[in-house]
């Protein structure tokens, strides 16, 4: 049964006119964005790939189409050198992607080698805007890049570019030694512009995967811009490193010894050197994926110091080995008496594919946990935005969190003694 063509321009594509198809492509760029009839919210989205020779297929990682086959296995227009993927997407999404040929019977797909099957994967040729993931001297870590797709109606992000009549605040790089885990990280400190040691205490943000934020979210000009434009005051931000992959997993969730360390060697020794405050009111523990969860679980376990929780895509599909049951933390939340943190809560739309062990997809296990928050009472602000697991939205929304959850609250209604009609 041969593939629907969903794409307006492909439906009409005569065979013999190919070159001059991609010859469009190229000077416009892919992947093709056209209108769905009679629904302005909609768009179709066409990922592209030109292949010269015989292949046996062409795949796209990332966004709509997702990671697995078949659904995101492009189709091969019969006669042509054209190879496609339409997907019905809203028009505000914002997401990165790549593309592979002959991927999915590859010996590295076979034998589950994820390091060496992605690093075959390519950005999209047709597609100029990239992503750049950068290198970390300390991980060992390559640049990465990636294709990038904004759609007209992304939400802006307005945040993210140094300010030539800026005025900018500074970031400090420390090492600090562990004997609760055992192990040594970077630190760094941000400090606003005019920054004084004697000044009232300053708002206090902590943020975990400080390695990695530093490159995909410009944190630091992020902070400085909403100071700038006082949308935010100004605050002292720690930015902790990960040291890799397996300790991230290892720390980040639900784990007890690790926050041990922020509350009872970190946070005494940023106090030592910098004005910050004890108000837990007036301090943040902020995170992506794990990071988010992480935060979510200070939250709980210490509201004496952190009360207020950024969680951004948090993993709160997650259980520890010895429990079979998923979302353990949000059952935590349900069993335990509510405690005086706020919330910001994220995720994005298209992180709907199953989680380890057939969890729930990301976007149930978020919203499953803001419901549980808001039927114990919590204050908590949930936004579900059109994108997926990504750094790319997760720059642009931890603006918009912080510009949030700084915010005054709204003035208490004037109190009456007339009784309701």
């Amino acid at each position: 049964m041969a593939e629907e063509i969903n794409s307006p321009r492909l439906q009409k594509l005569d065979p013999a006119g190919t070159d001059e198809f991609w010859a469009e492509v190229t000077e416009q760029g892919a992947p093709l964005v056209e209108p769905v009839l009679d629904d302005e919210h909609d768009v179709w989205l066409t990922f592209l790939y030109r292949s010269s020779e015989p292949i046996a297929g062409a795949s796209v990682f990332g966004g709509p189409p997702g990671w697995d086959a078949p659904d995101n296995q492009m189709h091969h227009l019969d006669g042509t050198d054209v190879w496609y993927l339409t997907c019905r997407v809203r028009a505000d999404l914002r997401c990165t992607y790549r593309l592979a040929v002959d991927d999915v019977d590859s010996a590295a797909a076979k034998s589950e080698d994820w390091q060496e099957r992605t690093a075959h994967w390519f950005t999209d040729p047709l597609n100029p805007a990239t992503f750049v993931y950068p290198e970390d001297e300390f991980l060992g870590a390559d640049e990465t890049v990636v294709s990038l797709i904004e759609l007209p109606g992304a939400p802006a992000q307005p945040w993210l570019a140094p300010r030539s009549d800026g005025n900018p605040g500074e970031l400090v790089q420390q090492l600090h030694r562990s004997e609760i885990l055992g192990n040594e990280r970077r630190i760094w400190v941000y400090t606003p512009p005019g920054y004084r040691p004697d000044d009232e205490p300053y708002p206090l943000l902590v943020l975990f995967d400080g390695d990695v934020v530093r490159g995909p979210i410009p944190f630091p000009t992020i902070l400085d811009n909403l100071i700038d434009d006082r949308r935010i005051p100004p605050m002292v931000a720690v930015l902790v490193d990960s040291l890799s992959q397996e300790v991230r997993n290892r720390e980040l969730p639900c784990g007890g010894p690790f926050l041990e360390y922020l509350s009872d060697e970190l946070l005494p020794w940023v106090r030592e050197r910098y004005r910050i405050t004890t108000d837990p009111a007036r301090t943040i523990v902020a995170g992506q994926s794990h990071g988010g969860q992480a935060a979510a679980f200070a939250g709980l376990n210490r509201p004496d110091i952190f009360g207020t929780v950024i969680s951004q895509s948090g993993s709160f599909w997650w259980s520890p080995d010895d429990d079979h049951e998923h979302e353990w933390l949000t059952r935590q939340y349900a069993e335990a008496e509510r405690q005086p943190v706020r919330f910001y809560l994220e995720v994005g739309l298209q992180e709907r594919g199953p989680t380890p062990d057939d969890g729930p997809s990301m976007v149930v296990a978020n919203r499953h946990f803001r419901t549980i928050l808001r039927s114990k009472g919590y204050d908590v602000t949930y936004t579900e935005y059109n994108g997926g697991h990504d750094y790319v939205c997760w720059r642009g929304s931890l603006a918009d969190a912080l510009i949030t959850v700084t915010a005054p609250p709204p003035p208490a209604a004037p109190a009456t003694d007339q009784l309701p009609a």
